[in-house]
């Protein structure tokens, strides 16, 4: 039934480690971080989680959570997704809540990147190098194609995605866990090293070694735990059949999944005009590209005119829509698991007022965006406070 979880599931506690080059620190270590910062946040016992999910993609398996936090005797699920995998999750969790299976559960999404070979390091089969350059297909190979195309096409430039560089690295600044914390200017992005052309050094996130945990329960017993939960109002999930970028007749200007797992969602919310029923967005920023082309995808800004939008600074912390206040993928980090339960933290800070200099005044129903694979996998969650 559409809309069957719609404010049936709360979220009543969240963790998240420092995102950056974590070397001192190893998966294990970030598990427990994340984990205990979000039960410290709920008021709960470790030995009180009933079920739980781990999101990563990288090698690991259900005892990286098992070992250090000692939940013995639960079942605990690996999700992997690719980088939708966080907030794959997080909807594996709502159902199981929503469905009266369990009271309270964690979900936890960890990744290890500095440590796979994807910074750089000897390659292996297992952890190819899909993220930086390398032979073969790469995520900034693939992402700058979209990029060309929507130049042709709508007459954007590397100004308009230097515009979204600068904005999200002007985010983090605000942001005391992300990755990058410094301001970068319109001249640093367009004279930066071409990764794949148009998208320069500034254009593409970092590696990032990263955790982020969620505590979920029933709404009926969210106030046992604290006053100020957090209402998940829909959360779905997209795959689109084929590899998309190399359907004869793909346009490179728009994601399906995407756009799919956005209409289903606002569907499920009741959700008609996106941009002016939403207070503030995270979406998935793996490249500036794509972060405009989620826009369109989202509803913010009909097709060809997300240039105009950034030109009248509509995404910014102070614009109509804020749009990655935490500073996203691009400046917070991108550690593949983690990511969707990160950009739920953030969602979950603004709603409660606790963002400090990025807070969004009046923040009430947030949207968060995730994308995998070429991109053929979305995942799209709106959250509220209106309890």
């Amino acid at each position: 039934m559409n809309g069957a979880i719609t404010d049936k599931v709360a979220i009543v506690g969240m963790g998240c480690t420092k995102f950056g080059e974590n070397w001192s620190k190893s998966s294990e270590d970030l598990v427990i971080d994340a984990a205990y910062e979000a039960f410290e946040d709920a008021g709960v016992s470790p030995d009180q989680i009933q079920a739980a999910w781990l999101s990563t993609v990288y090698g690991l398996s259900a005892w990286t959570l098992a070992n250090p936090l000692k939940l013995s005797g639960i079942p605990i699920t690996r999700v992997e997704n690719q980088c939708a995998s966080g907030m794959d999750a997080l909807r594996n969790a709502v159902f199981a809540i929503a469905c009266g299976m369990y009271d309270i559960v964690l979900v936890l999404g960890v990744e290890k990147l500095k440590d796979t070979g994807l910074a750089g390091l000897p390659q292996s089969e297992m952890f190819p190098n899909f993220h930086m350059i390398g032979a073969g297909f790469s995520a900034p190979g693939g992402f700058s194609l979209p990029a060309a195309r929507y130049f042709a096409k709508y007459g954007a430039t590397k100004e308009h995605l230097a515009k979204i560089a600068v904005k999200n690295h002007h985010n983090g600044t605000f942001s005391p866990k992300a990755h990058f914390q410094r301001e970068v200017t319109m001249e640093q992005v367009l004279n930066a090293p071409i990764i794949s052309w148009p998208l320069g050094l500034f254009d593409c996130c970092p590696t990032t070694d990263g955790a982020a945990a969620a505590i979920v329960t029933r709404r009926e017993l969210a106030r046992n735990f604290r006053s100020d939960y957090i209402l998940i109002r829909a959360i779905t999930l997209a795959v689109d059949a084929g590899f998309t970028p190399l359907r004869p007749a793909f346009d490179y200007l728009h994601w399906p999944a995407t756009q799919t797992a956005a209409k289903e969602t606002y569907k499920q919310a009741g959700i008609s005009n996106p941009f002016k029923e939403i207070d503030l967005a995270e979406v998935h920023d793996c490249f500036t590209i794509t972060e405009l082309l989620n826009y369109e995808d989202l509803g913010f800004c009909p097709k060809g005119e997300a240039k105009d939008y950034i030109d009248s600074n509509t995404f910014t912390l102070e614009g109509e829509l804020p749009v990655c206040p935490s500073g996203g993928l691009k400046s917070f980090g991108h550690p593949v698991g983690a990511t969707g339960l990160r950009m739920v933290y953030e969602c979950y800070l603004q709603l409660r007022g606790l963002a400090g200099n990025r807070q969004v005044k009046g923040a009430e129903v947030a949207l968060a965006h995730n994308i995998g694979g070429p991109p053929q996998i979305s995942s799209v969650c709106i959250v509220h406070n209106r309890i």
